[in-house]
């Protein structure tokens, strides 16, 4: 599926990989001694991985790929992973938005989060390229969080698109400010944000 660009090929250490996925430098070599990552050992017994094979490994698994190791690998076909995660604690409207979203387009990966720990942990583990979210969440100043979130490498620096009832137009300002994509009022018109969404997906693909 994909191939070096350079002559001689570029191979990553497995604490290279451990740093490029977010892990521990054993988890990474786990993920190789069990076949789950394919690698090699030199004579000296170290493990290597070479870019394009890390690349396989970590879109399987929704992982945000850096663009450093994209810059290894020439692709034949950039598919990138159609992933959104909701954070809403409104249940019902999350699991609304999220029916909505799978019925526009069956391909799409949904997560769901209802409280903002939950939603920091689906951030760093499935990497979604776009983010649905709330800022009026119990005990959470969504302006700070926002930030967080464009700021953090650990969540992959995903699309953001604001979901609030708040009627504050500096918010929305600091919000514009700060990079998030689109801000929409609720109740909400389901589908403009599919649409938005879409569009935000077909950047990444151009």
């Amino acid at each position: 599926m994909f191939k070096p660009k350079a002559k001689k090929p570029v191979v990553y250490s497995a604490l290279e990989v451990a740093n490029i996925c977010g892990v521990v430098n054993q988890t990474a070599i786990n993920w190789i001694r069990n076949n789950y990552l394919k690698g090699f050992k030199t004579p000296g017994g170290q493990f290597r991985v070479y870019p394009e094979d890390l690349v396989e490994f970590m879109e399987k698994r929704n992982m945000r790929i850096p663009t450093e190791l994209m810059d290894q690998c020439e692709r034949k076909a950039v598919v990138l992973p159609h992933t959104v995660l909701i954070v809403d604690d409104d249940r019902s409207l999350n699991n609304v938005i999220s029916q909505f979203l799978l019925k526009q387009d069956s391909t799409m990966q949904v997560y769901q989060a209802f409280d903002g720990f939950e939603a920091g942990s689906q951030m760093v583990q499935k990497q979604p390229r776009c983010v649905i979210l709330d800022l009026d969440l119990p005990g959470i100043d969504g302006l700070k969080l926002c930030r967080r979130i464009k700021e953090s490498d650990a969540f992959g620096k995903p699309y953001i698109l604001v979901a609030t009832a708040l009627e504050d137009p500096e918010m929305e300002r600091q919000c514009i400010e700060l990079g998030v994509s689109h801000f929409f009022h609720k109740p909400l018109n389901l589908p403009d944000i599919s649409n938005a969404i879409n569009e935000l997906f077909e950047l990444d693909a151009n």
